[in-house]
């Protein structure tokens, strides 16, 4: 079938020529003269992949991509650059907010496919039917690690024999691990005001469970016990954090993997990441301004933020730009100034109590 690209370049010139490349070279082209444009595109269209101009009047290329790495239906997509600009600072940041490539204008025809089979390759893996089971999982992470995970995810998971009624977790234990039930079945469930034990989940071979009070930030809000003889497989807390907060293809395709694919729950659990890194990094932001700040300025370099936040660099300057857009903070160069300290304080209370 014939791959689609989506092309956002304001230049009547280079928009045209590309096109024409493009189609020579047997893909399916659909053009947008500026970012908002491109963004509407890029949301009926679904492309296979986007090439986008940074420089653009209506919105930048770097808001394209923070606007479209929100959307389930279109997270994920490779996203390659199209610059005239050669700051190191401006290739970086189009990278940390999960950029797939970059390509200097002009650029060769040859430089333009290469760039795009390779970026096509590469997404292509992450779009295969993983099968949902130890083997399944293993072979994504495995896929993932050759890609520059934030940190390095073992491949290799310890799977427990669990008898009938036997407790995989207790309601307000904090959690360590996330579960993937390889053989048997799993319950979870409450105890309700009157006594009664309440079920919450039901979970077979192939399910994930336990994974919400990680991205929440807090204790189990129940209890899983097996209901036959089982095999559960543990993915430490650690790991998982770094595939759902790592580059956008591989978060993506490992929330499909989580939540079998079913639209509204990957929808979710993508609101429920991204809250959880805002969330986060305005708790950082307050707690930093209160202990280092003079003139509510804070001067950290992103890694570090990252760091304190525990995220990726990439959804820390996501969830930056998005303050920055909301008028809560300014950036200047590395230093984050806080204008509303309100509104930070309510984005902190709204992201631990939304779920």
């Amino acid at each position: 079938m014939m791959k689609k690209i989506l092309l956002i370049e304001d230049n009547l010139e280079m928009r045209e020529n590309t096109s024409e490349m493009l189609g020579l070279a047997g893909y399916n082209v659909v053009t947008a003269q500026n970012g908002k444009e491109g963004i509407e595109l890029a949301k009926r269209e679904k492309p296979d992949l986007i090439l986008c101009d940074i420089m653009m009047p209506e919105i930048d290329g770097y808001g394209v991509l923070n606007v479209l790495g929100k959307d389930p239906e279109v997270t994920g997509t490779p996203f390659i650059f199209l610059t005239a600009k050669t700051e190191k600072s401006d290739i970086r940041k189009g990278m940390e907010l999960g950029a797939d490539d970059y390509l200097m204008k002009p650029f060769e025809r040859t430089e333009l496919i290469n760039a795009i089979e390779t970026r096509l390759k590469r997404s292509a893996t992450f779009k295969r039917n993983y099968t949902r089971d130890l083997n399944g999982l293993i072979q994504f992470v495995q896929a993932a690690n050759k890609f520059s995970l934030p940190a390095s995810v073992a491949t290799d998971y310890k799977v427990r024999l669990f008898q009938a009624r036997d407790t995989v977790y207790n309601e307000d234990s904090d959690p360590s691990f996330i579960f993937l039930v390889n053989k048997g079945k799993v319950k979870t469930w409450k105890m309700s005001q009157d006594g009664k034990d309440l079920i919450t989940g039901l979970y077979s071979t192939g399910d994930f469970f336990g994974y919400l009070p990680i991205l929440e930030g807090g204790n189990y809000r129940d209890s899983a016990t097996v209901i036959d003889d089982s095999e559960i497989a543990l993915m430490p807390k650690h790991d998982f954090m770094s595939l759902i907060y790592s580059r956008q293809e591989v978060s993506a395709a490992f929330m499909k993997l989580l939540v079998n694919n079913i639209h509204d729950n990957e929808e979710q659990l993508l609101n429920l990441a991204y809250n959880s890194v805002r969330g986060r990094v305005a708790d950082t932001l307050l707690k930093l301004h209160e202990k280092f700040e003079t003139d509510h300025t804070i001067n950290f370099s992103r890694e570090d933020l990252a760091k304190l936040v525990g995220t990726s660099t990439e959804s820390l300057i996501r969830a930056l730009s998005d303050l920055k857009q909301e008028k809560i903070i300014e950036i200047k160069g590395r230093g984050v100034s806080i204008l509303n300290l309100p509104g930070l304080e309510k984005i902190k209370k709204f992201s631990i109590n939304k779920f």
